[in-house]
Parts: structure tokens; C-alpha cells; sequence
């Protein structure tokens, strides 16, 4: 199973109309689950309130919160 299918029952925040990891301990395992499954380092930032996942994936930049329960690409404000 994909780690994009998983659930994801940690804490979370609203920022900016994206739901964000609220702990970087939560996000930052998450973090280590995607970068095993897209072979890739994957990092945590802080956005906000929250915290995101960040990765170049076939050269281009991605960033991760969560959507119903899911990891989720969004798009930050300004990037």
C-alpha cells in the first residue's frame, strides 16, 4: 500500500487554508516514510502554524499537508 493512501490521525492546524502536520515530531516521521517510498530526501518546513513535507520529485518541487485524512499536495501561498 502507498504511504499516499494511509491515514493520517496526527494533530493537525489550518494555515492559510491548508491542513499542516501541528507537530514536527508527527511530520517529520511522515517525512521518513515518503522519502522511502519515492526514494528521495524529503524535508520538514515550517509554514505558518504548521509543519509541511518538501521534496523535488522528477525535478520538480512538491510540497505536502493533508486532505481528509491523507497526505496531499498543496500549493503554499507565494510558491
Amino acid at each position: 500500500m502507498t504511504v499516499f493512501a494511509a491515514s493520517v490521525f496526527d494533530a493537525t492546524v489550518v494555515f492559510d487554508g491548508h491542513e499542516l502536520f501541528k507537530g514536527r515530531g508527527s511530520a517529520q516521521a511522515w517525512a521518513e516514510k515518503v522519502a522511502k517510498e519515492l526514494n528521495t530526501e524529503v524535508l520538514v518546513e515550517k509554514l505558518g502554524t504548521g509543519w509541511v513535507l518538501k521534496a523535488t520529485v522528477d525535478g520538480e518541487p512538491r510540497t505536502w499537508g493533508i486532505y481528509g485524512q491523507r497526505l496531499s499536495r498543496i500549493e503554499p501561498a507565494g510558491g
